[in-house]
């Protein structure tokens, strides 16, 4: 039995983390031989053990022993079991992802980012939903061994002690994403959006579309929690551009007329705008105008297409992993991505 309680000291799979847990087996156990913890033909745990002692399914524990000889980290024997035959396995890089939240821009800055990584890297991946109890927790009980920390701070409330936690970790392996922290000291990678400058541009990009209207109205509601700079950007848009504008901040109140675009911040508020103009029976992209925020996959059926204005998470994606590769920690400004629909 000592045996097999030492081994999964090393053996582990956390059910916080979005990581696969065949691929979290199979790192735990590629990690313990590279550290030299599980020795060259060591016998490993059965599939009924791994099943019993990790509360995984039989399916994900073959699976991750299955991905182990693909490697060529593990060999097995019929009626003997899975061993180790691999010596000399290079330390991987090993990366804390921590996400506010999980979205379609999200999901395709961790695609991009992992496959530009390639496969001799290992990546935790968690979503704190913008609880920051919940992001203290997973930074303060996480493993030990990352190479670098990859975070995207962002909280519905509290938050003020962020900086703190994230001060423990090595500069050199943090990469904040989306915004600068506070109080965060040293040289650390940062890939920024800058707000003020992203939404500006983004509509002067389409000043032909928009001029056939003469009023921009943007929904900030109190739930869309953005940047103060997204309010700056419009206005010095409306104001170099000539247009009539208008900040709200209670959308049942909103009164909608032809010659109007609305800017929605959150999908909520999406939503209510377009009811209110269907039942107005006005013509969105003729009478009316609509730009949204955030891009998601239903959004180009929408309506023949709801125009969008969001963060480049594929760019995003790129350049944390070259910095990860190239070891250069930077400070970086994402530009933004509009796509014209018939919204507008």
């Amino acid at each position: 039995m000592m045996e097999q309680q030492n081994i999964f000291d090393l053996i582990s799979v956390d059910g916080l983390s979005l990581t696969p847990k065949y691929i979290q087996l199979a790192n735990s156990i590629h990690d313990a031989v590279v550290t030299g913890k599980i020795k060259k033909n060591r016998v490993l745990p059965s599939l009924h053990e791994l099943t019993y002692h990790l509360e995984i399914s039989k399916e994900t524990a073959n699976r991750g022993y299955k991905y182990l000889r693909e490697m060529g980290v593990l060999s097995s024997v019929p009626g003997k079991g899975h061993y180790v035959t691999a010596t000399g396995l290079q330390q991987p890089r090993k990366i804390f992802l921590l996400l506010d939240k999980l979205s379609a821009g999200k999901k395709l800055f961790y695609d991009v980012f992992s496959e530009a990584l390639g496969e001799n890297v290992s990546i935790d991946f968690y979503i704190y939903n913008d609880d920051f109890a919940l992001f203290k927790k997973l930074l303060t009980s996480r493993k030990e061994g990352y190479t670098h920390y990859v975070i995207l701070p962002n909280f519905n409330e509290g938050g003020s002690q962020a900086h703190e936690l994230l001060n423990i970790i090595p500069k050199d392996k943090l990469i904040l994403l989306d915004k600068i922290v506070e109080g965060v000291n040293g040289t650390y990678g940062a890939i920024l959006e800058n707000f003020k400058r992203n939404i500006y541009k983004a509509m002067e990009s389409v000043l032909d579309n928009l001029s056939k209207y003469d009023t921009i109205r943007i929904i900030a509601t109190p739930n869309s929690f953005i940047s103060p700079d997204i309010i700056k950007g419009f206005k010095l848009f409306c104001q170099q551009y000539a247009f009539e504008r208008n900040v709200v901040t209670d959308v049942n109140e909103i009164e909608i007329n032809k010659g109007e675009v609305f800017v929605c911040l959150n999908d909520e508020d999406l939503v209510e705008i377009i009811e209110k103009i269907r039942g107005l029976h006005l013509e969105v992209g003729t009478d009316v105008g609509i730009i949204s925020y955030n891009e998601t996959p239903l959004k180009k059926y929408i309506l023949n297409g709801i125009t969008t204005v969001s963060t480049d998470y594929e760019q995003m994606g790129l350049i944390a992993a070259n910095m990860i590769m190239k070891n250069k920690m930077e400070k970086v400004e994402l530009s933004c991505r509009l796509k014209l629909r018939c919204s507008l």
